[in-house]
This record gives C-alpha cells, structure tokens and sequence, in this order.
C-alpha cells in the first residue's frame, strides 16, 4: 500500500523527504558506522546534531539571545506542573480557558497555588476565543496562560491576550512553526513536536532567562527545573536523541521552503481550500467562528450523527485517514500541519463533494 492521506492530530504526517533522508542515514549516520538512534548523546557526532537543530530553530523564529531553547521530554502535558513549578513565585496564575489542553493546564496549575480562570469560551464549547483586551488579571499574578491553538476545537488566538505587564506563557503544539511569531511576547513558549514538528517524545520549551532561576516550589523534582536542563545545554540526562534529531532535519526542511512567511502562505492557501468549501457546501459546516478559524485543526460536521460515521468511514477506504473528530465535538476534524500538502486537501474537498452528491436528501 502506498502513503495515505493522514489527517491525525498527532502524532502527525511528517514530510517525506525528512522521512526518506532518516531512511538513508538509519544504518549509517554520516560515515560514523551507526545509527542515530545508537549514539551516545555525548558524542561529538551528537552534539553537533543538537546544536545544529537548535540554531537552526533560533534562525528560523529569530528567537532572541535572552532566550534558552530547551528539549525535553514528558509532552506538552509535564509543562502544566512544569511552569507552576518554576515560575509560581506569588503562587497565581492566570488561565484562559479555550479548549480541552487549556483547561488541564489550568487544573494542573490549581494543585500548586491560586489559579484563576479569567476568561473562557465553554458557553459554546469552545468554538471561538473569548475577547482578551480588557482581562481581570490578577495583579499578583506570576502569570498568564493560554493554548494558542486549540487542536480538537479548531480555533486559534489572531491576537495575543492584553496580559497588563504580565508574563505570557503559551502552549504551541498545534501551531508550532506553521506561522512567524514574535517570541518577545512570551515569557515562555513551547510544545509538544509530535504535530507539526517531529515524533513524539519531544517538547520544545523556549524560556526567557530571567525566569529560569534556583528558585523554584519546593519539592519540585531536580529533572523538572528549568534551570538543571538550561544550565546544561538539554544534556542533563540522555535527551530524546532520535526525536530531536528528526525536528531538526524538519527545521532544515522548512528553511529550504523559505521559512516561516512561506509556510504561513502554503497553510493559509491550504486551510483556504477546505474552509471555502465547507462555507457553500449544503451538506459540511465548519463549527468555529469565521475570525478564530485555526489553519491547522479544522473541524466539521453534517449535523447528523449517523452520516458523519458513513462519511468517516468511507473516507477511510478512499484512502482518508484519521478523519474521526475528537469525541468531546463528534463529527469529523481533519489537521492539515505543514507536513500535509496541498493536494492531499484538494483530494479531500473533491471527496467531500462527491460524497455531498450522493448523500444529498432532497
């Protein structure tokens, strides 16, 4: 069987040429007589790999000196402890509720001091991003946090929030690299890569210094300090080697593209595809609001159960993988990461249609 569409959330399609260069290197890693997966990460063949990955990844979100680049592991999902841990030093933190992700941060964080849910778009289930010009920030807030993209509901922050002086911490895994981001808005911005980025097993936290001290909550545990992991270089203990190898062959990928401006031209001409459809089909909608549309995490519905599951299921035999929507929105959710082409989009709305044709009741 050849490659398939794959519309997953993650873990995600990757580029097949990234796939075909690891292939070629598998048994022989650049004359070293082994694979990456077999060297010690304290290597010089390694390191070199490490540093190249995070240079690459500094040149490509022009990430300024006063930032640390960290890879490490746990997913996206350890940083909810990860960030009270460090940051919590007035114990508040303040969260904005947009999604499934938001709102486990938000738990997480409530185990370590005062977390305050400031905002919130559950009324509709989380269909659109709640207006965040005018927020009752906490005044000793240690922060404020969100999830940028919200991957099962499909919506996307076009704005950052007006965080009044405070820190802004954001969860990026869906969105990660798919645009141009300014990170000196951030105090902290990171995710999981398994979506856009690589293989899973790897988080990518990029963390100003001045937050990365000695000082953190105690009984926080010596691998969950930013500063263990900063202070050596992501070489602490053995990094998710492969992983990180893999992200930064995706790095070179996107720059050999352009960069980040070309990637956010190629999604948004992508997202177009399928969103200008599902406006006139008579059978699809989509289920966000036009303004906080995501381009990477669309989801849509027929408004009956029972043809969603034909239409899932029939995609799936023409080749249409991972089309089920999360179960908190039902219906179906196609993810179109950078890695997706434009083809495989265009080969779904013409699947979309033609089903449309004959399912139509008249």
């Amino acid at each position: 069987m050849g490659r398939i569409y794959n519309f997953s959330a993650g873990p995600a399609m990757l580029p097949v040429e990234v796939l075909q260069e690891a292939a070629d290197e598998m048994l022989d890693y650049r004359g070293t007589g082994m694979s990456v997966m077999e060297m010690s990460h304290r290597s010089k063949a390694y390191e070199a790999i490490i540093q190249e990955a995070e240079k690459d990844l500094r040149e490509l979100m022009n990430i300024p000196n006063n930032y640390k680049v960290l890879f490490l592991q746990g997913g996206a999902s350890l940083q909810f402890a990860m960030i009270p841990m460090n940051l919590m030093k007035n114990k508040v933190a303040d969260h904005i509720i947009t999604g499934q992700w938001a709102k486990k941060a938000y738990q997480e964080a409530k185990i370590y001091g005062q977390a305050n849910a400031i905002a919130s778009s559950a009324d509709k289930t989380f269909s659109y991003i709640p207006d965040c010009s005018d927020l009752p920030i906490s005044e000793n807030a240690d922060y404020v946090y969100i999830c940028e993209n919200n991957t099962i509901y499909g919506t996307k922050f076009k704005k950052l929030p007006n965080t009044k002086g405070k820190i802004l911490v954001s969860d990026v895994s869906s969105c990660f690299l798919s645009e141009p981001v300014d990170v000196t808005k951030y105090g902290v911005i990171y995710g999981g890569v398994q979506k856009n980025i690589g293989p899973a097993g790897v988080v990518i936290v990029i963390i100003r210094e001045d937050l990365i001290t000695e000082e953190t909550l105690p009984g926080t545990p010596t691998m969950m300090k930013y500063k263990i992991h900063a202070d050596e270089n992501s070489l602490y203990n053995t990094p998710p080697a492969y992983g990180i190898y893999i992200c930064g062959k995706v790095f070179q990928w996107i720059k050999k593209l352009g960069g980040l401006e070309a990637m956010k031209a190629h999604n948004e001409k992508k997202a177009a595809i399928l969103y200008d459809f599902l406006d006139q089909s008579k059978m699809f909608r989509g289920t966000v609001v036009k303004e906080d549309r995501s381009l990477m995490n669309v989801p849509f519905v027929t408004g009956e159960e029972e043809l969603d599951s034909k239409f899932v299921k029939e995609a799936k035999a023409a080749g249409f993988e991972n089309l089920k929507g999360h179960r908190s929105v039902g219906g179906m959710r196609a993810s179109i990461y950078n890695a997706m082409p434009i083809e495989g989009v265009e080969k779904l709305v013409e699947f979309m249609k033609k089903f449309e044709a004959e399912n139509v009741r008249e």
